[in-house]
């Protein structure tokens, strides 16, 4: 393959990226054609490592380099609340925030039976398993706002309800921030439901 095809080549494979668009593509390729060769060569060994050594956490389904993740392997985490996210990326922004110390559990999405998506494909077995064999006494769900993520909390709050547990819905509402006049109608309703006692 010649020096064109093989640059065209990498600017095929960048673009398959999410939020890179061909633009970004060619910037990135001639950044990376500029580098060093040894640049290029730990990149490469980083992207064939990240494929080779990480998988999932077998508890709670994070990314993990072993059988569990830091998270679940961590003995100063609250081990009595778990938080129930869609995916891997949600679990990492509430972690980013330093406010909650307990664990989480990553489901596989979320429900959407026009997708064909539906209560084995989000592995929500697991997490009735997990809460029913653990010293979880409250499950925090935190999927999306979407039709998915309403459905996909209101099925698992029905499956965990006979464990008797505390469960809980993340707040949703108003951004800090936001003028209120230019919030959405559901919104506004789900701040005024998930208003709080100010103290």
């Amino acid at each position: 393959m010649d020096q064109k095809g093989i640059l065209a080549e990498l600017v095929g494979e960048l673009t398959r990226l999410p939020g890179i668009g061909r633009k970004t593509a060619q910037r990135l390729a001639f950044h990376i054609l500029k580098q060093p060769s040894e640049d290029a060569a730990r990149l490469a060994e980083a992207i064939v490592a990240l494929k080779e050594r990480l998988g999932l956490c077998r508890e709670c389904r994070n990314i993990a380099e072993g059988e569990r993740c830091e998270i679940c392997l961590d003995a100063k985490r609250d081990r009595t609340h778990v938080v129930v996210v869609e995916d891997v990326p949600t679990l990492h922004a509430i972690e980013r925030t330093g406010g909650y110390k307990g664990l989480y559990h990553v489901l596989a999405g979320a429900l959407s039976p026009l997708d064909g998506v539906g209560p084995a494909d989000i592995k929500a077995q697991d997490l009735v398993d997990r809460v029913a064999e653990s010293a979880i006494e409250e499950v925090i769900l935190a999927t999306s706002p979407t039709i998915e993520g309403e459905a996909t909390a209101i099925y698992l709050s029905r499956l965990l309800t006979p464990l008797g547990r505390r469960i809980s819905r993340i707040a949703l509402g108003v951004p800090v921030g936001m003028d209120l006049e230019y919030a959405d109608e559901v919104t506004l309703l789900k701040s005024l439901d998930g208003r709080r006692e100010m103290a």
